[in-house]
């Protein structure tokens, strides 16, 4: 790999250099940072214009945090140009480059494709990974399949978006053989404009349903959205696909390799035995897994990422320790003797189906011979549109049928998921007040599932959960 300055730096952004802060060059470029109170020293940081605020007006305040340099809009060249130069009269080592672009995000993209291109001219090779529901597991358990095999780089968190994206390809080392990327859409043409960006290798789609409905309008139109990876894989690529997913068959490519997951795929389930190990049936060769987690809809993310881990000549056995991105499922004993499944970082009804599956079947198996309590507090799934009274009832439906034993909704849209359920529920406004009341209506024994969209804000319920005293001590 040839060495990054600022100059190289300036060429591969698209950016004008107008001062170069100096120091060695270095094997790659640095990682980036759009929040001053994220950025870590040594990072460039790049002043995006946002709601409220426009970033660009926080150069001087990133220089000042140890920033390597700031690339910013022009109207605020002037200022960092001027905070660099009084960074650099005190500072004992060379400091305070400084970019501008007209369009700083663009630049930012710019130089992610660039060290995309640098990384594969050294053998790494891209996985991006979409989904309406579960793209986050799947690519939490790629990233520790490959582990194994190669150094390898995922998207941190949530770093999925136009921002997120190049954020986490320009994070990845030199010396990078896989990057799994996640990516996320709002409506049409993002997927296509992250695609352009990561240029995958393989693309992986985990499923199709009904997200975003309130955007997009239509599963179909969804499909067609999540469609613009296979579009912009280039010939030879490899496309995982769920298997009878007609809504995604118009848009296939013959002149890609395509590999199907799932029952009657080309990588499906053979069995789950209580000791923990998986049989997968990968193109006719036996793959024999000790996975860290049971859940049914991580068990079909699992077919995924075995056939995207399979396309990069990786042949995966033995234990798999998978450490999912928070608020994911995660499960805690809490000391009020409460079993909390924390999925509360978003929620469509795909998502939330399977998580009401995963509680039933968690308080089904029980501890110690003792069928438990299970209990549902769900939020709103938000951007479904017209159709979101009848799925809100329809998740509810599905609940009483899953035997769940007390409900709680919270938010307005949540309302219908208790006309749907019938059983024993509680409506609540807010979080605000789901934080005050849940803690009390659950107690030891229970299994509580928290979960619903991001913009309920779910996790002050966990979190009060988490803090409640057990009843004995109150």
């Amino acid at each position: 790999m040839s060495a990054w300055d600022a100059r190289r730096l300036a060429a591969a952004s698209g950016a004008e250099l107008l001062r170069d802060g100096g120091g060695e060059a270095r094997e790659e470029p640095p990682s980036a940072a759009v929040d001053t109170r994220a950025l870590r020293p040594g990072e460039l940081f790049v002043g995006l214009a946002g709601e409220r605020e426009d970033g660009g007006a926080r150069a001087a305040e990133a220089l000042a945090g140890g920033a390597w340099g700031v690339l910013v809009s022009p109207q605020h060249a002037p200022g960092a140009v001027a905070a660099a130069e009084r960074l650099g009269a005190t500072a004992d080592e060379p400091a305070g480059t400084v970019l501008v672009h007209p369009r700083p995000l663009q630049a930012l993209q710019r130089l992610a494709s660039a060290w995309r291109e640098e990384l594969a001219s050294a053998g790494a090779r891209v996985v991006a990974v979409t989904g309406s529901t579960g793209k986050t597991s799947t690519k939490d358990i790629l990233a520790a399949l490959l582990a194994g095999a190669m150094p390898t780089a995922a998207s941190p968190a949530n770093l999925n978006t136009e921002i997120g994206l190049p954020l986490a390809v320009l994070d990845a080392p030199a010396g990078t053989r896989a990057l799994v990327l996640e990516m996320a859409m709002r409506g049409r043409g993002q997927i296509a404009e992250l695609t352009e960006i990561a240029a995958p290798d393989v693309g992986v789609i985990v499923n199709v349903g009904p997200a975003h409905l309130e955007l997009l309008g239509s599963l179909e139109a969804i499909a067609a959205a999540k469609a613009e990876l296979i579009a912009g894989l280039r010939p030879g690529s490899k496309a995982v696909v769920p298997a009878g997913e007609l809504l995604l068959q118009a848009h296939m490519r013959p002149e890609l390799e395509t590999v199907t997951f799932g029952a009657g795929g080309d990588v499906r389930l053979l069995e789950g035995g209580p000791d923990g190990r998986v049989r997968i049936d990968a193109g006719g060769e036996l793959v024999e897994l000790e996975p860290s987690f049971r859940q049914a809809h991580n068990l079909c993310n699992l077919l995924a990422a075995v056939a995207a881990a399979r396309a990069l000549g990786v042949h995966p056995s033995g234990r798999l320790q998978v450490t999912f991105s928070a608020m994911r499922g995660q499960r805690a004993e809490l000391p009020s003797g409460v079993l909390l499944i924390d999925d509360c970082y978003n929620a469509n009804p795909m998502s939330v189906r399977a998580a009401i599956d995963d509680l039933a079947a968690e308080a089904g198996e029980g501890r110690e011979g003792r069928h438990l309590r299970s209990v549902a507090v769900l939020g709103d799934m938000l951007e479904l549109g017209p159709s979101g009274p009848a799925l809100h009832r329809e998740i509810g439906e599905h609940a009483r049928r899953q035997g769940v034993g007390l409900l709680v909704t919270v938010g307005p849209l949540a309302a219908a998921v208790a006309q749907g359920f019938g059983g024993e529920s509680h409506t609540l406004a807010d979080a605000a007040r789901a934080a005050e009341v849940v803690p009390q209506l659950v107690g030891a024994g229970d299994v509580v599932l928290v979960k619903g969209s991001r913009g309920v804000g779910l996790e002050r319920v966990a979190e009060a959960l988490r803090e409640a005293v057990p009843a004995g001590q109150r």
